[in-house]
């Protein structure tokens, strides 16, 4: 790679946390603010392997974690992207490691009673593999409780209460310096 390439490789911004923590929504905002691309990696599983709750019940979560620790190994390897992970994808070492190698990571993080309301309620598990069951808040409870370890290695931004271009605008503030 030749120097110029080198300047021009500006490090990729990876948002992680809890699903309905604003991943998405804040990530196209901050893409467009950095004027960098903006990847989502749910989407991107959907787009080449199918709906996720069919590949959860169809071939398990085993399978649907190997899928996106083989993206964020791909992505990795890009520049100047803003990366929206699925909840889970920064659990697994080799994924984090590969992303984190390419940028910035930020856990966003919301309470669980705002993540209950911005997932449906209680009809939640209808469209979240994950929180199916009668008490999707509790689910949602136990679920940060055993992830909190992993996210909390990440600089972590509140999206509770706020709008989500005041937390890219936070998010953007990180990586101007």
């Amino acid at each position: 790679m030749s120097d110029t390439e080198n300047n021009n490789r500006r490090p990729n911004v990876i948002l992680t946390g809890f699903m309905a923590t604003g991943k998405s929504t804040v990530g196209r905002m901050l893409a467009a603010r950095l004027r960098y691309g903006f990847v989502d990696t749910d989407r991107v599983i959907e787009d080449r392997h199918g709906q996720i709750p069919i590949i959860f019940s169809e071939q398990g979560e085993a399978e649907f974690r190997r899928i996106e620790r083989a993206l964020a190994i791909e992505l990795a390897g890009f520049s100047s992207l803003v990366i929206s992970t699925g909840g889970g994808l920064m659990l697994d070492q080799m994924s984090a490691d590969a992303l984190a190698s390419s940028g910035l990571v930020v856990c966003l993080t919301a309470s669980p009673k705002v993540i209950l309301r911005r997932v449906g309620g209680q009809r939640a598990g209808d469209r979240r593999p994950l929180l199916a069951g009668a008490d999707p808040e509790a689910r949602i409870r136990e679920l940060l409780a055993e992830r909190a370890d992993a996210y909390s290695k990440f600089v972590q931004v509140s999206t509770d209460g706020r709008p989500p271009s005041e937390v890219a605008d936070e998010v953007a503030r990180m990586i101007d310096g």
